[in-house]
């Protein structure tokens, strides 16, 4: 299910954003800065700050994970279900220790969202499909410009 292809964009990404939706169907989507493959199917997302998003899983199990390049513009959705892995279990430990090996324990880690991935499909930007001769470096270029031009503003 997460390829090598998909695994490489998840690292290389510096954030995700996790939907979730209530029981009663408020959809709610959060960034996330901590988070990795953990194996072929499973991705980790710590729990740092996300009361709302912890309250829907309890919920509702389903969700939706995705992440983009931002100078690609390219990246994946993943859906599937998420358990919540708290503090003190067996399964715990073995999920923080990768996560904290990034933080190096500067951030605190509240739970953690283990996700068995169901599905995968890519994300790209529309300009790839308007205009099928775009390469990966003009959408770069594109892309720098226009933060370029945010930052100018």
């Amino acid at each position: 299910m997460l390829t090598p292809e998909i695994k490489n964009a998840l690292q290389k990404s510096v954030l995700c954003w996790l939907a979730t939706c209530s029981s009663d169907g408020m959809p709610n989507v959060s960034p996330k800065e901590l988070f990795l493959a953990y194996d072929d199917t499973t991705v980790l997302v710590a729990n740092i700050a996300s009361p709302q998003t912890e309250k829907n899983l309890l919920e509702n199990a389903n969700a939706c994970l995705s992440f983009v390049d931002i100078w690609t513009q390219k990246g994946f959705q993943l859906k599937g279900k998420i358990i919540i892995s708290r503090k003190g279990t067996a399964e715990y430990k073995a999920y923080e220790a990768p996560l904290q090996k990034i933080t190096q324990g500067k951030f605190p880690i509240r739970s953690i969202f283990v996700m068995s991935v169901e599905s995968a499909k890519p994300i790209v930007a529309p300009s790839y499909w308007l205009f099928p001769d775009t390469t990966e470096a003009q959408q770069i270029e594109n892309a720098k410009q226009t933060y370029l031009n945010q930052i100018e503003r």
